[in-house]
């Protein structure tokens, strides 16, 4: 009995393993090293939607390997790659692309960074500046004589070592 769960066990691995090899980079049939490296630049542009810190040549989501099959498809009609990589953007935007285009609807996206360092820079200089402003505060001699007779030390007397 043991012998037939585990012959079942493995039979679902290596099934599990084929459809996981069906689609990666050896599931395509390339015409020539120069397609397929084509394919394999084309594709190191791209961002992986799920991923999202990855390319689409090295991640391993489903999305991945549905959006790699769209690519080889539009290679294989004779798609060439600015129809591909419209294509794509028109389908999920420009955050499909792993160096999004400078426009005015990713301004935010290029200058958000900087724009959000100028607004740390600026609050850690005022705070800083404001800190320097405030001093401890002078006590005077009438305050002082008052404070030593609440805390009864003899102000006629040296204070104690």
């Amino acid at each position: 009995m043991k012998q037939l769960i585990a012959g079942l066990l493995l039979g679902l691995f290596v099934t599990l393993g084929a459809v996981q090899a069906d689609t990666s980079l050896t599931a395509f049939t390339f015409k020539s090293e120069a397609e397929e490296q084509h394919f394999k630049s084309l594709i190191s542009d791209l961002r992986c939607l799920v991923c999202q810190n990855q390319t689409l040549l090295d991640s391993d989501a489903e999305l991945a390997h549905d959006l790699r099959s769209e690519v080889f498809d539009l290679m294989r009609e004779g798609k060439n790659d600015k129809e591909v990589i419209a294509f794509l953007v028109a389908r999920y935007g420009d955050f499909v692309l792993y160096n999004p285009p400078f426009k005015p609807s990713t301004y935010l996206l290029w200058f958000g960074p900087f724009v959000l360092l100028a607004i740390a820079a600026l609050v850690l200089f005022r705070a800083l500046r404001r800190r320097a402003k405030i001093t401890d505060p002078e006590f005077t001699e009438e305050q002082r004589r008052q404070l030593d007779g609440i805390l009864g030390n003899d102000a006629d007397t040296d204070q104690r070592p």
